[in-house]
């Protein structure tokens, strides 16, 4: 087996940290995955990962071999696409995955300005309320809301979001304006279980923390059906500013206790380390910053 091709699939076994999801990430059976990594081992004299049940791990001799080896792919690749022409159009299959309602209203504009500029690309879009392992399923382009944890992953940050507790103006209207969360007891609270939101809400003010134990009148399982409730004056809620850009813009809710707000959330577009990613890819992440960063409700 070619030794660039074995470098390639050690480098997505380290990343991975498996077997299977190498083997479907590079398209191979799982023997020829493990046939590469003992060949590579054989060569190199020396053990580059630990195997075990549930996890593959990369061994110290291994890191080391690690990083060089993504310098050396990345120089093939950019010698390759020098070549070929970086330029040239891009053209193939490209995964994108997203939160549900900012895949909705922020991703797919972008998806759609892609494919109709380009018309020999095909995009399959991923909208999940839940943080997906995007190398294990093979996705190309995410859009992570939060802190990112250490990973082999590259960001470019495209903006920010808070945390907002909204309601509709004929409920404030009949039921008074919160000033202060601990007031939250006396309301109508509606509570959505998508995401990683927790079921307890916190506030900030002045540097002390408050934590409100939430007894919701009413629980849904999407954001969306939380702000629609909140629209028809059910109660209030609290979800992520962007969820509510639109119903904000058109006074169809309103933001209280907004002094008591946790710190903001940045918004990374997150994708494959390095010039390893295609013009396909690239040229995507490009369109989709630009048009985030542009975007007033994210910045």
């Amino acid at each position: 087996m070619d030794q660039l091709l074995r470098m390639k699939v050690f480098v997505a076994v380290a990343e991975t940290q498996g077997f299977s999801a190498t083997a479907r990430q590079l398209n191979m059976s799982a023997p020829a995955v493990t046939r590469a990594i003992a060949g590579l081992e054989d060569a190199l004299g020396v053990k580059l990962l630990q195997r075990t049940t549930r996890l593959v791990r990369t061994t110290e001799a291994g890191l080391r071999y690690l990083e060089d080896a993504r310098k050396i792919l990345e120089d093939v690749q950019a010698a390759a696409e020098a070549a070929i022409g970086i330029n040239s159009e891009p053209k193939g299959h490209l995964s994108v995955t997203a939160p549900v309602l900012f895949g909705r209203r922020f991703v797919m504009p972008g998806i759609a300005e892609y494919l109709t500029r380009f018309p020999n690309t095909q995009v399959d879009a991923v909208f999940l309320d839940r943080v997906v392992n995007m190398l294990e399923e093979g996705l190309d382009v995410g859009v992570r809301i939060g802190e990112l944890p250490d990973s082999t992953m590259k960001a470019r940050r495209v903006g920010k979001v808070r945390l907002v507790v909204v309601a509709s103006p004929a409920y404030l209207k009949k039921h008074g304006i919160v000033q202060t969360p601990d007031q939250l007891a006396q309301h109508s609270l509606i509570v959505s279980r998508a995401g990683n939101l927790s079921q307890d809400w916190r506030f900030v003010k002045k540097g002390k923390e408050s934590l409100v134990r939430l007894s919701a009148r009413l629980t849904v399982t999407t954001n969306d059906a939380a702000v629609e409730a909140a629209k028809q004056g059910l109660g209030l809620t609290r979800v992520l500013s962007y969820q509510v850009a639109d119903e904000l813009a058109a006074g169809d809710l309103k933001i209280v206790l907004a002094d008591f707000e946790t710190p903001s959330l940045p918004v990374h577009v997150v994708h494959r380390e390095g010039r390893l990613a295609s013009n396909k890819v690239r040229t995507f992440i490009d369109l989709l910053v630009d048009r985030l960063q542009q975007d007033k409700s994210l910045n």
